[in-house]
Parts: C-alpha cells; structure tokens; sequence
C-alpha cells in the first residue's frame, strides 16, 4: 500500500476514504458517493488542496458491489508517478491471511485538528462471508468500546491489501463483532462486472483487469504477466514484442483453443505440454488462454516463478477455486516439476477428482527430459501419465494470410509507437498504410515468415527502419536479418540512455555492452552478486564501485526486474540470444572472466543462453561447433 495514495473524500452522505489507483481515478464505496456523474470533492491527508472529481461508475450501496469510481477532472491534480495499483484475490481456503487498510475513520478525528490517518491491520479468513461474496477483516487492534454509533465511520471505501495486492475496500462495521469485524467488497467481485470492467478500461488502462492470487505473492513470475496494458509509455520499441502486451490481436489456434477448454473442463489434475521453436507463439497462446479462463470462468492463474523453493508449492495444491499453473521453459526446470508434483500428491489432487488443478507446460522441444521427468518419482509418472503432447505448428502457412496478419501487426505497433520513448513525433499510421500497401509477395515468402514472432519482428522492423534507416545510425556491423535490424534500433536506445546517465562516452560502448551481455548471459540473484558480475567485466574492473553501480542503474532502467529482482532481460528472448550469441562470437573470452565464482544458476543460464543462441541460423555455424579455444574475435558482432 502506497500512503500517497490515501484520500479522504467529502460523500454527499458524510465523509469516507478512498484510494487513487491510476493517474485520475479514485476508488472509493458506493455509499459515500452520490449517484452516477455526480460531484465529488476529495484531498490527501496532510495536504491543504482539495480536488473535484465526478462519479463514472457505482455499484450498489449498502450491496454486494458497494464500492465507486472516481474520475479526477481537476486541472490542479498532478498525477502520482508510482506505479499503478495490482489487483489481488484469495484462491484458497488457509485461514489468517494478512491485511492492511489506511483510511480517515470518524474515532481519531479531533476538533480544529487536521483529518488524521488511522492504519489497521488484521486477517481475512477466505471462507466467512465466501456465501455473500464478502470478506470479513477481523481487526487486530484492541477494538473501540461498543458504541450506538459505528466508530469505523469515516473509513468506507478505504483499500484492503493483502501484502502488495489491492484484495477489497471497506463497506460497513459488522453487526455482532463489537466493532471488531468489518466487511468489505472483494476486487473479484468489482472485475467480474462489465461496466465496471468497461471503466477502468476507458478511464484506467494503466491499472488493467488482470487479478492475481493473494496467497501465492513470491511464486508467481510477475515478469510476465503483471498488468500491462496499450497506451502506456514504455521506453524501447522491443518491448511491444512481449507476448503480455498482447499489441498485436490473437490469431488462429482455434482447434487448439477447443480441445484446451475441453481439458479445462475436466475435473481433477491435468497437465499438457506443448512445444516448438522459439517465436512459434507458445507463450503467447498461454497468455491467451490464460485470459479467457480467467475472464471468463473465474479460474485462478499462476505463471510459476523459475526459482520458486520447494517448500512453497503447498500452497499451490491449497486452491480452492479451479486453478491454471504455466511453467515456461519446462525442460529446464524438471526439478521443480518433479517437487510440484510430489506437492500436489501430497494434498490429495489426483485425476478426475476434486477442484480443476491444471498444469500447462512450455518448452522448446519434448525430447529425454521429458521421459526423464516422467519417472524421476511415483508422483510424477502418476500425474504425468498420459499428458498430451502437441507440437506447435507455423501460424501463417498460405501467402494471404502472412499478408493480413503482416498488415494486421504494422497498424497495431504505429497504434503503439507513439507511446515509445523518443519515436512520438512521427506519422505512424501512413507509414503503415505504405508498408501493407508496398509489401511484396517475395518478402512474405521469406524463411521463417511463417512464423508469428518473425512476422511481428518484421513489420515492428520495418517502421523503424522507414524513420531511421539503416546508414542513418551509429550502431556497428552489418544489417542481416530481422533480429538483427530490431538489435539495431536497440542498441540505439542503449546509446542514449548511457549519455543521458553520463556514462559515456566516460565509458565506451563496448564496455557497457559487455556488461549487458554478462548480465543477460549469468543474470544475478540479488545486488551483491549483481556487483560482484560487473566488476569481473572487462573494463569496469578497474572502475569504482560508485561507476559500477551507475552501469548496474542503467541497465535496471533498460530492462526494469520484477519486484524483488535486479534486472531484467532483453525481451523477446529471440533479441537476447541474438545479442549475446553475436557479443560471444566477438568477444568468445568473455565467459573466462565473468564465470569464476558464478552460481549454479548462473551457470545453468549461460549455458542455456549460448546454446539457444547457437539455434539461430546466422550463429548455428560459426558458434556451435567451436571449441573454447576457438578464434572468435575476428567476426563482426552484429
């Protein structure tokens, strides 16, 4: 919970709190408001401004759906620059989860004083008000003494969190607790009515509809999958390719989209592999249909995190509510399947019985590390025993559909590129128009066009290149193919935020694209090791500890982690295994230097990276076969 995020607001029927969770939208209870378009005023505690805003969605006062939204129209409000709110819901049954709520009850506010803030904290049992669709916050403090009038007056609409996760808002005092229960309206229920849906999408995209399990912070891989939504700035044009973003409409897969809904149906545990080359779209057919079970159907959605411990899958198997577990990557991570699902044999789940629990797993090929995992325990070749394994197939086999999807793709990223960082001022629509209408059958029919990132690659490449060509940029070496042309405008984009923190040119390119190789290639658990990586780099290892923690800034602005993380990685991981493939190519003594006191994991990730790296066509040749002694350094790095 942000406290800035805090606001008391003056209801037409007496004061209540309210919490801001974009840039101009407040959420607050229904019964403090009045009715749709109305007039609101409200302020942040300890401030003196007060704001005007108007009513753009309520639900029922004194119901199920007690809560409202706010629209600021204040030209005095600043928008606040922390992130926006993430939405939170309780998917099993174990008692005592953890709550906050901060708001303005009536108890603490005193004559002539300034409007106080008042934070409570106290547990929320998922099963108590599960009937009514209520939750009920069991308040730790001591509670007021009993009273004709509720003390908690004042604290309606107030915003209950569960760790980082925005879980309810306060609608009433509960009867019969001595003013030590309060109920509150559960977020699943607000997102599971359209119009309120409808205006968070119209007035609120930044804060999006996706809702995450309470219960399971620290498992998830919010990298991924937290709330990301169109129209919000983002700082390179790589970064639209996410399979989250979802910029480009989903296409096709629809025998395959029926035959999963099918398995979803199925009681029980179910798991399904599916595989096939990187760009294929294999994570984002999981994201798609990840979205419809949850939209759709209520079921709990869990992108489990790499490095999860074992001893937090239990709760994995407490789900209450019919639950999708995606694990991407899964040849790499047979460990972790294998403890996954000694968990859920633990707890009982088993096939064809009991709450949906399914487990979709992505990986590049099903070769021995499948059949391996299979009989590594009892639970496994139990749970795994007749999983259905599909290959992925090319999307866009026949000519006229590579051309709609292309034209599809160029007019989707000009919606979005005047959101990138430093390409706002140009005309992207036209120059989209230009492109589909100049796109020749010969391009389409390029290898690997049919392929859905390569195609996305391409018309994403192929605006760029319309503003800024390819002799019009300071990156080194020859154009090639799509990835590198994208790693082109990337490397731009490295360029200039390395001049805007005044690293260089104190510091050459080549040194801080050293330092993002080691980072892509071994990446770092903490910031520890994250320092020690970079000061193995070479020519930062001569440099102070305050340089490398610029160089470690910067690349954290480039690639922002996850909560919890150091950085990220260059995204798709098509671009990163291009990059780093090329970087070892030139630079083939890098690992020497940074692999001495690397991690296992590390480890593990270097080698997964280069040799990913080595699949690409440009790379397969000159890469895979060499040895460590092989002579490297005179081949162009792009």
């Amino acid at each position: 919970m942000n406290r800035e995020r805090v606001v008391a607001v003056d209801g037409h029927s007496g004061p209540g709190s309210g919490y801001v969770i974009s840039d101009r939208v407040v959420l607050t209870s229904a019964h403090v408001v009045p009715a749709r378009d109305g007039a609101v005023s409200f302020f942040r505690p300890g401030r003196k401004e007060s704001y005007t805003a108007k009513v753009v969605w309520r639900g029922t006062p004194g119901g199920r759906d007690d809560a409202a939204l706010l629209l600021v129209d204040d030209p005095a409000w600043q928008p606040l620059t922390s992130p926006a709110v993430k939405w939170g819901r309780l998917v099993t049954s174990r008692p005592g989860t953890t709550c906050q709520t901060v708001g303005v009850p009536n108890m603490i506010q005193r004559p002539d004083r300034p409007v106080e803030l008042w934070q409570a904290t106290g547990t929320v049992n998922p099963v108590t008000g599960r009937v009514d669709n209520r939750h009920v916050v069991t308040v730790a403090e001591h509670p007021p003494q009993s009273t004709d009038e509720s003390p908690w007056g004042g604290l309606s609409g107030a915003a209950v969190f569960c760790g980082d996760l925005l879980t309810g808002v306060i609608a009433a005092d509960l009867a019969g607790l001595a003013h030590a229960g309060l109920h509150a309206v559960p977020l699943y229920v607000l997102l599971h009515i359209p119009a309120f849906r409808a205006t968070l999408s119209q007035h609120a995209p930044e804060a999006g509809t996706g809702i995450e399990a309470v219960e399971w912070q620290g498992l998830a891989d919010v990298s991924d999958t937290r709330n990301v939504t169109a129209f919000h700035a983002v700082s390179s044009p790589a970064t639209l390719l996410k399979a989250r973003r979802a910029v480009v409409p989903f296409r096709g897969r629809d025998e395959l989209l029926t035959q999963l809904r099918a398995w979803a149906g199925l009681p029980g545990f179910g798991a399904w592999l599916i595989h096939g080359p990187g760009g294929e779209g294999k994570t984002r057919l999981a994201h798609h249909f990840a979205t419809l079970l949850a939209d759709q159907s209520g079921w709990a959605v869990l992108w489990l995190r790499a490095d999860a411990p074992a001893s937090s899958l239990d709760v994995v198997a407490l789900a209450a509510a019919p639950v999708l577990i995606v694990v991407d990557y899964a040849e790499t991570r047979t460990a972790q399947l294998t403890d996954l699902c000694q968990a859920l044999a633990r707890h009982g789940i088993g096939m064809g019985v009991g709450t949906p629990v399914k487990v979709l797993l992505l990986s590049r090929t099903a070769g021995d590390w499948w059949q391996t995992l299979q009989a590594k325990t009892p639970a496994a070749e139990e749970l795994l025993d007749g999983t259905p394994v599909t290959q992925l197939k090319v999307l866009e086999r026949e000519l006229g559909d590579r051309l709609d999807a292309y034209r599809e793709a160029a007019i989707s990223f000009a919606g979005q590129l005047p959101y990138v960082q430093g390409w706002q001022h140009h005309d992207w629509p036209a120059l989209a128009n230009q492109l589909t209408d100049s796109i020749s059958a010969a391009a389409l029919e390029q290898v690997g066009m049919s392929t859905a990132l390569t195609l996305h690659m391409t018309a994403l490449a192929d605006l760029l290149d319309a503003v800024r060509p390819a002799d019009a940029t300071s990156s080194p070496g020859y154009v090639r193919d799509v990835e590198d042309r994208l790693l082109r405008h990337e490397w731009r984009y490295w360029e200039h935020s390395a001049v805007a923190r005044e690293l260089h040119p104190a510091l050459t390119m080549d040194t801080l694209t050293h330092a993002l190789a080691a980072a892509f290639l071994l990446g770092a658990p903490d910031h520890q090791q994250a320092d020690k990586l970079l000061a193995k780099v070479p020519g930062l290892s001569d440099q102070s500890e305050d340089r490398r923690s610029s160089v470690h800034r910067w690349i954290t602005g480039l690639y922002p982690p996850a909560p919890g993380g150091v950085w990220d990685s260059l995204r798709p991981d098509r671009l990163a295994e291009r990059f780093t493939g090329r970087h070892l190519l030139a630079h083939p003594r890098l690992p020497d230097r940074i692999l001495p006191g690397a991690t296992e994991a590390q480890v593990r990730q270097l080698l997964t990276m280069s040799t990913r790296a080595a699949t690409h066509p440009p790379l397969r040749r000159p890469l895979a076969p060499c040895s460590p002694n092989c002579a490297f350094a005179t081949l162009t790095p792009w």
